[in-house]
């Protein structure tokens, strides 16, 4: 048997942040459609042009943090975590659609550029998303708001998780499609390819996920701070 290779779980942290944000800026500048759950904060910042991409992902992520917060009558360091997840997440996509032209709405419209590159994009945007994912559940550090949400909800009023994960994605979807309906009377952001990825995103999780798992041995680096948060 091949001896697995040592993996920081603090690196697959800063690792799969980035490469999502990547991911999204692929997929909005392919613009065929994005997930259900990243959609409504695209369709707000195509509405509030004052705001970037991850501006609006700072305000709608913020919410669902208060919400939290409220929800669970306490507040951990862990919850913090997750909205610095956020934090970072917004930073690179706006990084990234800055400084690739071909991805800055501002110098390359979404959906301008050839056929061809678009179908590459979504098609690179999709793969490296569902890598990224399966790469956040190697590490012990909270995901964004909105799967940490999930996940501690869920635990807290004894919710099956799955049932509860379906039904805050059928929120974001409904969501998605009452603010592109509203702002501008057609559909942004939220299309077909929308339930397309929501079909087969799960699949490719959990392929990157056991391929991982063959790989990689993931091991805090850090082994005092694993502690606080497993505690």
């Amino acid at each position: 048997m091949n001896k697995k290779i040592k993996f920081s779980q603090e690196l697959s942290y800063f690792v799969s942040i980035i490469v999502l944000a990547f991911a999204v800026s692929l997929m909005s500048a392919a613009n065929f459609g994005l997930s259900m759950i990243v959609a409504p904060a695209y369709i707000l910042s195509q509405k509030l042009t004052f705001l970037t991409f991850g501006q609006c992902e700072y305000l709608l992520q913020g919410i669902f943090f208060i919400v939290f917060c409220i929800l669970m009558k306490k507040i951990k360091i862990q919850y913090f975590t997750s909205f610095l997840t956020c934090i970072i997440y917004g930073f690179f996509v706006d990084f990234w659609r800055k400084v690739i032209s071909i991805l800055n709405p501002d110098i390359t419209p979404p959906g301008s550029m050839d056929f061809y590159i678009r179908i590459i994009f979504f098609i690179l945007g999709m793969l490296l998303t569902a890598m990224s994912v399966a790469l956040c559940f190697k590490t012990y550090l909270p995901p964004q708001v909105y799967d940490y949400f999930v996940k501690e909800i869920s635990q807290r009023f004894n919710i099956d998780r799955t049932v509860f994960k379906r039904c805050f994605d059928a929120f974001m979807l409904i969501l998605g499609i009452i603010l592109t309906l509203v702002f501008f009377r057609k559909f942004i952001g939220v299309t077909v390819i929308t339930v397309f990825i929501a079909l087969t995103n799960g699949m490719l999780i959990g392929f990157f996920d056991k391929l991982y798992d063959k790989i990689f041995d993931f091991v805090p680096t850090f082994p005092k701070l694993h502690k606080i948060y497993k505690d």
